[in-house]
């Protein structure tokens, strides 16, 4: 059942996963040494996503392909973390098998529903500290974002 299938989805703690193409780097300019602004389309869902980057630390080209996962916990199982590392504890982690991370909050969310009708797409924006995410598409990829609520993005390039 479609419930179940939630239930299942949620407890696991991923909100959103993709392969994503880079398509255009900073094309309004740059406004930071260390940080570019990444333009990406969605290979299976077809969602667009803006994303800030610390080239610094994570340099990203054009035409690089990468796993994106936005998830509640970085915990396997699904328990909910805290947000605070902890070096001691040695359970695996979601962040093992990702190059790049971030932890940080989503801080709206915009549709375009009418009085009459809900959403068929939707925006979420994300702040990691001051870096910034937009990611857009069909709602129903985005059911699982919430004001307020405290995410990890992780990404790690893929291998041609």
């Amino acid at each position: 059942t479609r419930l179940h299938w939630h239930m299942v989805e949620s407890m696991a703690g991923i909100l959103f996963e993709d392969i994503f193409d880079v398509k255009d780097i900073d094309p309004d300019g740059k406004k930071f040494d260390r940080v570019s602004r990444l333009h990406c389309e969605s290979e299976s869902f077809k969602m667009d996503l803006i994303l800030d980057v610390n080239i610094q630390i994570y340099p990203v080209d054009l035409g690089d392909k990468f796993r994106l996962v936005i998830a509640s916990t970085l915990y396997e199982d699904g328990t909910p973390d805290d947000g605070e590392y902890n070096p001691q504890d040695d359970r695996p982690s979601r962040s093992d098998q990702f190059e790049y991370v971030m932890y940080g909050k989503v801080y709206k969310i915009e549709g375009d529903e009418t009085s009459t009708e809900a959403a068929t797409r939707l925006s979420a924006y994300v702040s990691y500290g001051g870096l910034l995410m937009r990611l857009q598409g069909d709602a129903n990829n985005l059911h699982g974002f919430e004001v307020d609520s405290r995410v990890y993005l992780l990404m790690k390039k893929l291998a041609f």
